[in-house]
């Protein structure tokens, strides 16, 4: 004949309701006026630039097509490395199927001198593709 030893069960604690909160409204501050400043036209020219990177073409084209739609005259495209290709696709695809009206304007190409987690140096080359719309 075996024995079963049983142990005490422990009494379950209730732990009390949650009570649900509304969330406190803000108040708008009141708006002070500043006094706006002209930014240079490099400032300017860098407000329209998609940087490529590792996203689908169609994510790219999708920016530059919200900048001419927003009426931008121009749009400039900057990837480096293996994403150059992908810039290139992005000016083809955006110029064949969307916007029939883009030329491209300007094209740049250069090299960067990156400093791996190594410490070891390597070039990465860079290019800079802008579109403008005809008029």
């Amino acid at each position: 004949m075996s024995q079963k030893k049983t142990t005490p069960k422990k009494p379950v604690e209730k732990k009390p309701p949650v009570q649900k909160t509304k969330p406190v409204e803000k108040k708008p501050e009141a708006e002070t006026t500043k006094p706006v400043e002209k930014k240079p036209a490099a400032a300017a020219r860098e407000e329209n630039t998609v940087f490529i990177g590792k996203k689908p073409v169609m994510n790219y084209v999708v920016a530059c097509l919200t900048f001419f739609n927003a009426g931008g005259k121009e749009v400039t495209v900057k990837a480096r490395g293996r994403a150059i290709s992908r810039a290139v696709d992005t000016i083809e695809l955006l110029r064949r199927a969307f916007v029939k009206d883009v030329d491209v304007k300007n094209i740049n190409l250069g090299t960067e001198e990156m400093t791996r987690e190594e410490g070891r140096r390597s070039n990465v080359s860079t290019i800079e593709i802008t579109v403008a719309k005809a008029k």
